[in-house]
C-alpha cells in the first residue's frame, strides 16, 4: 500500500502532544577529529544547540539523546534540557532510539515522538509546527519537499513498541516500511528537511558558516522511508 498524500484533517480531531527526540549520540567520523555538535553556525551558536532550540520551540517536550560521557555544558546545551543517556549508544543509531524510547514510554505521556537528527539546523519551525498539529497516536509521519522525504520523522505511540525493539544501526527506516500503510507524506516548502551537516564541507557549503571551534553524531540516515 502506498503512502498517503492526502492531507490529514487536523480540524476534524484534537492535536495530540508530541514530544521531541534529538539524536546526538554518534561519532561522527566523517567530520574529522573536532566535535561537530560543538561547530559554531553563522550567529555563533553550536550546531546541536542550534537543532536543540528549534525543537523545543515546535514541540511539547523535547529531549536531547547523548553518550554516556558527553558533557552538555561543553556542547552549548542549557543546564535545563532533558537529556536520555543512550548508554549502547557506539552500537549504532538503531540501539540508541530504542533505548530513547524505552525512557519516553515510561517518563512522557506524549502520544507522538518527533526523531530528529542534531545534525540539521536548518528545519524551518513552520515544517515542525505543521508535522506537530497532523501527529496522531496511529500514524507516521514524513515531511516531503521536491519530491523527496527528510526530516523529522514522527511516530505516534502506536509505533513505539517496534522502536523499543530496535538493534545496531538500522535505525527506524525498517518501522517505516512495515508500516507503510499509516505513512503520510506532508509536502512543505523547506528544503532544510534535507539539509545536514556531516563533513566540513557541508558546514562550509551553509551561507554565512563558519569553521568548527570545538574540541561527533552521525551514523545511518536510517530514519526516513
Amino acid at each position: 500500500m502506498s503512502p498517503s498524500e492526502a492531507a490529514i484533517p487536523i480540524g476534524e480531531m484534537p492535536p495530540v502532544r508530541v514530544v521531541a527526540l534529538v539524536m546526538a549520540a554518534g561519532r561522527s567520523r566523517r567530520f574529522g577529529a573536532t566535535d561537530k555538535r560543538c561547530a559554531s553556525l553563522a550567529d555563533s551558536r553550536p550546531l546541536l544547540a542550534s537543532a536543540v532550540e528549534r525543537a523545543a520551540g515546535a514541540f511539547d517536550d523535547c529531549y536531547v539523546v547523548l553518550r554516556e560521557d558527553d558533557d552538555p555544558e561543553a556542547l552549548g546545551l542549557l543546564p535545563d534540557t532533558r537529556l536520555i543517556r543512550a548508554v549502547h549508544a557506539d552500537r549504532g543509531l538503531g540501539s540508541s532510539l530504542a533505548e530513547a524510547v524505552g525512557v519516553l514510554d515510561a517518563l512522557s505521556g506524549a502520544e507522538a515522538v518527533a526523531v530528529l537528527l542534531g545534525d540539521m539546523p536548518d528545519i524551518a519551525p513552520a515544517t515542525l509546527a505543521s508535522l506537530g498539529r497532523a501527529a496522531r497516536r496511529d500514524t507516521v509521519l514524513c515531511p516531503v519537499h521536491g519530491g523527496r522525504p527528510g526530516h523529522p520523522v514522527l511516530f505516534g505511540r502506536a509505533l513505539w513498541p517496534e522502536l523499543a525493539a530496535l538493534r545496531g544501526d538500522r535505525g527506524a527506516r525498517e518501522v517505516v516500511h512495515r508500516h507503510a500503510s499509516r505513512l503520510h507524506l506532508i509536502h512543505v516548502e523547506d528544503p532544510g528537511i534535507h539539509r545536514d551537516v556531516d563533513t566540513l564541507a557541508d558546514l562550509d557549503s551553509r551561507q554565512g558558516a563558519i569553521r568548527p571551534g570545538g574540541s561527533g553524531p552521525g551514523g545511518e540516515r536510517g530514519v526516513t522511508p
